[in-house]
């Protein structure tokens, strides 16, 4: 939980500062553009367990440093840090405030062709020949 006091905040600051999984997510946070997925967490953290990346995720969150958006439609969830991550990103690097990622905006793609099969388009109306009628 983050701390009222700005002696509390020094201190937890301090503490994110000395672990190097939550500055190592942090940093890498703070660089993406679209938040991290869990998938690329741990490529991140440099660790490939989930146990750890799991303890960093609940570690941030629970500071209020991240924050989950959900894609409902079928796109993984991404992990964004707040504006007090942000602050707290640059307070500990000494670094300009990263800039905020731009809302995706919605691509502007062609829409699907549907999957009904081609039907053969007809060539130009013909007459069948004259038949002569017997006498």
């Amino acid at each position: 939980m983050w701390p009222a006091d700005p002696r509390g905040q020094r201190k937890v600051l301090g503490k994110v500062s000395e672990s190097p999984h939550l500055m190592a997510a942090l940093a890498a946070m703070g660089k993406s553009k679209e938040g991290m997925s869990n998938a690329e967490l741990p490529d991140a953290l440099n660790d490939s367990s989930e146990w750890t990346t799991l303890w960093v995720v609940r570690q941030l969150t629970s500071l209020g440093f991240v924050e989950q958006k959900i894609d409902f439609f079928g796109n993984p969830g991404r992990y964004q840090l707040t504006e007090s991550g942000r602050a707290a990103l640059s307070m500990i690097t000494g670094q300009p405030l990263p800039p905020k990622p731009a809302v995706p905006v919605a691509s502007t793609a062609p829409a699907p062709q549907s999957a009904a099969p081609k039907t053969a388009v007809p060539g130009p109306a013909t007459t069948p020949p004259a038949v002569p009628k017997k006498a």
